[in-house]
């Protein structure tokens, strides 16, 4: 060791092998195949785990990954991925293959950006991102049809990802503690994009709300109107 520096101490990723993450599998009560990596002490995906593919549900949260090998495309039967809570700053394309994910958790890591392939899941019905460093969302996410939740909580927002305007079965989106729309969206109810309406500062809108917002209020005051000069008539 060099005089006047101290060894810097790697953190060992604990050995997985497939006789381990096979004891790790379980049977849900729906009777779906799940796998439970979670609280592993690993630092990446486990090779072995490519042989598991066949697994329904996949819980790898709780550790601290970096990288997801592109050997998830091949988890095509998988309904619920769990990845949070770890050290993510990225995920690969391949994450667009999984084309039956209904779940995906996201949650507490360091995504700074998303793929556009995240549009390519189209049964997907929850997406929590929250607890990330994002500050925006790609244009394909849009494509979503079936998405009805999703998570956006202490990111870098600074307004309502317009992409999110195009999806009809949205229930709810949670933006807490965001720049800006933090302040003025309640933290304990979500927003319901088709039952409730919330006054907000125009400086706060993007540019397609404030052509809707127009057009909407252009449309009542004329109802108004006609409605007016019915009474007068009569």
């Amino acid at each position: 060791m060099a005089k006047g520096t101290k060894a810097k101490r790697k953190t060992k990723s604990k050995k997985i092998t497939l006789k381990m993450a096979q004891s790790c599998m379980e049977l849900t009560l729906d009777g779906k195949r799940r796998l439970d990596l979670s609280f592993k002490g690993i630092t990446a995906v486990p090779k072995c785990v490519q042989k598991l593919f066949h697994m329904d549900e996949v819980d790898l949260s709780r550790n601290t990954i970096r990288k997801i090998p592109d050997f998830i495309a091949q988890f095509i039967k998988m309904t619920v991925l769990d990845l949070h809570s770890n050290y993510l700053e990225e995920l690969p394309v391949a994450i667009g293959y999984l084309q039956n994910l209904k779940v995906l958790n996201l949650c507490n890591n360091r995504l700074t950006s998303l793929p556009s392939e995240l549009g390519l899941l189209n049964k997907l019905q929850t997406l929590n991102l929250g607890l990330n460093q994002l500050e925006a969302l790609p244009a394909s996410i849009g494509a979503l049809e079936e998405l009805r939740h999703i998570g956006l909580s202490d990111n870098r927002f600074t307004r309502l990802p317009g992409c999110l305007l195009k999806l009809k079965k949205l229930e709810s989106i949670k933006m807490d503690r965001n720049p800006i729309i933090a302040e003025k969206i309640p933290t304990e109810k979500p927003v319901s994009i088709s039952e409730s309406f919330y006054l907000v500062k125009e400086s706060f809108l993007c540019k397609e709300c404030l052509n809707r917002l127009t057009t909407c209020l252009m449309y009542i005051c004329q109802t108004l109107l006609n409605s007016n000069k019915t009474e007068s008539k009569v």
